[in-house]
Parts: C-alpha cells; sequence; structure tokens
C-alpha cells in the first residue's frame, strides 16, 4: 500500500487579499527564441486608463496586489506582469539574454497587449529602470511615471550587495515558514513590513512541488548573468532620464542604500519633472503595501487629485 503524502510543513495560507480579476500571458521575443511573459490584471477589462507595475530584480508581479487593488478601486486598469526568468514567465535559453532591453521589449509587447495608446508606470527597482528607457524614448506611451527607489545609475555598493544576494539565494525550501525567514532576513532593508505583507510576499515567491517534497524558488539563478553583461542594471541612464518630458514621482526609502539622497536630488534637479517622496525607516525598497505608500502613489497617477503626495519631503 502505498503511503500518502504529508502535507507540507509550514503551508501557505490562503491570500488575505482579493484576486487579480483577470490572468493572461503574451510571448516575448529574444535572439534565442520566444518565451511566455505572465501576468495579472485588475479592474474594468473595457478600458484604456491602463497602469502597468513592474517590479525588482529577483520578484514577481504579485507585490503590487494592494496597490493594483487600491487603483482598480478607483476605476484605473492595472497590469502586473512577472518579468521573464521570474514568477509564471518562462525563463530565458541564454542567461545573457536578461538584460534591460530584452525586459523593455517584452513590457513594449505587454503594452501593446493593453490596446492603449498610453500608460502610467509604476516600477521598482528593476522596474524602474526599465521605466526611465522606456519613458526617455522618443514617442514614448507613458504619460506618467513612478520610480520607486532607483535612479539612472546604482551605486557600487548597492549593486555588489544585490549580486551577494542572488548568488546566495537557495533555490528550495524544507517548508513554507523557512522560505519567509528567508526573505525576512534578506529582504530587511524593505523596512518595517506587516506579518500579513511577509506572509503575501513569500506567497508568491515560492511554489509547492510534490514530486521533490519541498518549495521551490520562483526566480531563475541565472538573471546574476544581468548584473556583469555590459547592458546591467547599473548602466549609467541619465541621457533616458533627461530626456523625460512627463510627471515623474520618486519614491525614495530614506535609509536606501540605491538610492541615497545625493541622487535622487540630482535626479530631481537634472529633469524638473520630478518630485521626490521620501519614505521614513525604509530601505530598499518601499513595498507600496502600506496605506501611507499606496496613497502617495495613487495621490500622483490619478488625474483628478493634486499630483503632488504629501508627507516627507527629501532630505540632505
Amino acid at each position: 500500500m502505498t503511503r500518502a503524502k504529508a502535507q507540507p510543513t509550514g503551508a501557505v495560507p490562503e491570500d488575505l487579499g482579493r484576486e487579480p480579476d483577470r490572468t493572461g500571458n503574451i510571448l516575448g521575443l529574444s535572439k534565442s527564441g520566444f518565451h511566455e511573459i505572465a501576468y495579472v490584471e485588475w479592474g474594468p477589462a473595457d478600458t484604456d486608463d491602463v497602469v502597468i507595475c513592474v517590479h525588482g530584480l529577483t520578484r514577481q508581479g504579485r507585490d503590487f496586489d494592494y496597490l493594483a487593488s487600491a487603483l482598480a478601486a478607483r476605476g484605473r486598469r492595472v497590469v502586473c506582469p512577472d518579468l521573464a526568468g521570474r514568477g509564471r514567465s518562462a525563463w530565458l535559453r541564454d542567461p545573457a539574454d536578461y538584460t534591460v532591453l530584452q525586459y523593455c521589449a517584452d513590457m513594449n509587447a505587454l503594452i501593446a497587449r493593453t490596446g492603449a495608446r498610453t500608460v502610467d508606470w509604476v516600477g521598482t527597482s528593476l522596474g524602474g529602470l526599465i521605466g526611465i528607457v522606456l519613458a526617455g524614448l522618443p514617442d514614448s506611451p507613458i504619460r506618467r511615471l513612478v520610480i520607486n527607489d532607483i535612479g539612472p545609475v546604482v551605486p557600487t555598493n548597492a549593486l555588489h550587495r544585490i549580486g551577494r544576494y542572488v548568488a546566495d539565494m537557495p533555490e528550495t525550501f524544507d517548508t513554507f515558514d523557512d522560505a519567509e525567514q528567508y526573505l525576512r532576513e534578506v529582504l530587511a532593508p524593505f523596512g518595517n513590513v506587516a506579518d500579513e505583507h511577509w506572509r503575501h510576499l513569500t506567497q508568491y515567491s515560492v511554489r509547492w512541488d510534490p514530486e521533490q517534497d519541498r518549495y521551490l524558488t520562483l526566480c531563475d539563478p541565472a538573471i546574476l548573468q544581468a548584473l556583469r553583461a555590459p547592458a546591467n542594471p547599473g548602466a549609467h541612464l541619465w541621457a533616458y532620464w533627461d530626456a523625460i518630458g512627463h510627471p515623474i514621482l520618486v519614491v525614495r526609502g530614506r535609509e536606501s542604500d540605491f538610492l541615497p539622497s545625493y541622487l535622487s536630488n540630482e535626479m530631481a534637479r537634472r529633469n524638473r519633472n520630478a518630485i521626490v517622496h521620501d519614505v521614513p525607516g525604509c530601505g530598499h525598497a518601499p513595498t507600496l503595501m502600506p496605506r501611507d505608500q499606496i496613497e502617495a502613489v495613487v495621490g500622483f497617477l490619478m488625474p483628478e487629485r493634486n499630483t503632488r503626495p504629501s508627507g516627507p519631503t527629501p532630505q540632505p
């Protein structure tokens, strides 16, 4: 008689938030072939009032569930993709293709899928770099841009830190609680994150594999290749930044090593369309899950409200 497999210890909890209204995928194209890009979508399907939310280096689109739900409640259509190699999206055949230029091409295909002529963009870390490039190109469809804790250049110490984190990232975990504890440790710069939010972040960072009897990390370890490539996230993107002609909100963790104050001040000096919103008690990067962070972004993106968020002003 075959012994029934035990239920996983520290099993993933039920999602505490609402579920997306729709899920889908598109085909991206690299020099190695086609690959699937998965996304979730919130809000009315029949509007072209679209917000694209793109996550950081090792994260995935469900990080934006709280923000997306808040925007959808105000009539916005919000699309949150998993970049190639993360979440439910396919891993690229050639790790050398994990570059900002490849992500830009994939996100352009996603924008085309929405059918919208213009979109608003929310980008955390790597998602912000992608947004800077796309918004800085001629005839860009991006009309309002939220950059979450990243600038046109990444300080060397921050790049080395994230490189060590990715290089040491476990591929599997015995239990869900082990995975959550790991994320709490390596993502400690997120600041004071609620237990509910840690569980949510963990829930979509791993999946249970009954064959291996373990939780698998939903991130291709080969994304580290991108940090060593010529088009890596540490590249200088000032030319793109300077060319952005639409409103920009820069959200910054006050203790961030990715966006120190000297860099955010220079961003505001060089592009007068940018305003900076500091998040106290936070490093890299604000999760955009707490109410005050959501309100700052919603206030900027909603046309009927004041585009300048309330709250702390940039510190020298």
